[in-house]
């Protein structure tokens, strides 16, 4: 098999651009960066004509696309419409998202991640032991607390795992058992003070789910879970880069706040109208509405985002005052990290997941295991 070197303006590895180099594939996977004199003898080469080749984005938070909602039935049919719509935009890897929901739901859900599905890298449970206060568009019906039962069957998932809980509902002794086991735990939906959060990052909790949003803020005597995720260097947090649900200068403020080695990265949130068109669908039951860049239930709640990677990226370059750099990075090498994933690096190995970016960062090619979509 014979390798490929594409060209570009400069190509980000999931850390930094690189100038002066191609990105080498060989079949479905990287061989690595070469500058022009120190490509492979026969190797091929393709001028992608962008600005920047970059690893596919990798989203950490996906609760539906393509029309369809995970939580409307589990199955690998539905992982593949949604893994399919977020790839056509430009992300190739994404932790498929079940919102708060029945333990059968749970284990559909377990079941059909297990089942390869290109560009599905595991399952991301939000919920359902999450804190009643801090509900959000979650159902408060289905909220409880984590029992022996329910870690059993966590800890018996085979492949990548996130899970968002809130300490209301889980023990720190559950915490520890999951963090050995290699769940990335995160925390989210709640209403913990600053020293309970910080318990539970010593506990193993190494996330944050979408910063600021349904969770205790930052006061004067009491900084909260959002105060934790920035002070406490064991946590990374995800951020809903869409000017909606967080303040532009909240955003830029939390950037330069943020303590490491934890990071903060970019999620989407994205709902079933991710590569679609519709203008609404519904959420157990209730009618999620499309409107203006925003989705919400007829209260007004925020249920998600109308947001995709591709996106979120441009806004935290246009929003959040970052570079093209720290922005492709956010919605790459770092959650790839997280979840100690080879995908959102493009070094020898990994995945050839890869796109091309115009100079305003619009994606006008995608690759997925060195194929062109």
């Amino acid at each position: 098999m014979s390798a490929v070197a594409y060209t570009a303006g400069a190509v980000h590895d999931g850390a930094a651009l690189r100038r002066g180099v191609a990105l080498v594939v060989e079949g479905p996977v990287v061989r690595g960066l070469a500058a022009p004199g120190e490509l492979p003898e026969g190797c091929a080469l393709v001028e992608s004509g962008a600005e920047t080749i970059a690893p596919g984005y990798v989203d950490l938070q996906v609760n539906g696309g393509g029309g369809v909602m995970l939580n409307d039935g589990p199955s690998p049919e539905r992982l593949r419409v949604m893994a399919r719509a977020h790839a056509a935009c430009g992300t190739t890897s994404i932790l498929p998202t079940l919102i708060t929901a029945a333990p059968d739901a749970t284990e559909q859900a377990i079941a059909a991640v297990e089942t390869a599905v290109p560009g599905v890298i595991g399952l991301h449970l939000e919920g359902p032991h999450l804190d009643p206060a801090k509900a959000g568009a979650h159902s408060p019906g289905l909220i409880r607390a984590m029992e022996q039962d329910d870690l059993t069957r966590l800890l018996a998932v085979r492949g990548r795992l996130k899970v968002t809980l809130a300490p209301a509902s889980v023990s720190l002794g559950q915490v520890e058992r999951l963090a050995a086991d290699g769940v990335l735990v995160s925390l989210g939906h709640a209403a913990c003070t600053f020293e309970r959060a910080r318990d539970y990052a010593a506990a193993g909790a190494r996330c944050v789910t979408h910063l600021f949003n349904a969770m205790s803020q930052m006061e004067s005597r009491a900084p909260g879970l959002t105060g934790a995720a920035l002070a406490c260097g064991e946590l990374s947090a995800g951020l809903i880069c869409d000017g909606v649900h967080v303040h532009p200068e909240t955003m830029r403020l939390a950037a330069r706040a943020k303590q490491g080695p934890g990071r903060l990265f970019l999620v989407s949130d994205a709902m079933a109208c991710a590569g679609s068109e519709i203008a609404n669908f519904t959420l157990d039951g209730r009618e999620i509405l499309r409107r203006d860049g925003r989705l919400t239930l007829a209260d007004g709640t925020l249920a998600g985002a109308d947001l995709v990677m591709a996106q979120a990226v441009q806004n935290a370059v246009r929003l959040m005052g970052l570079s093209v750099e720290e922005a492709i990075a956010m919605a790459t090498g770092v959650p790839g990290a997280l979840v100690e994933a080879e995908v959102g690096r493009l070094r020898p190995k990994a995945p050839a997941d890869f796109i091309a970016l115009d100079e305003s960062l619009n994606v006008q090619r995608v690759w997925q295991a060195g194929s062109e979509l």
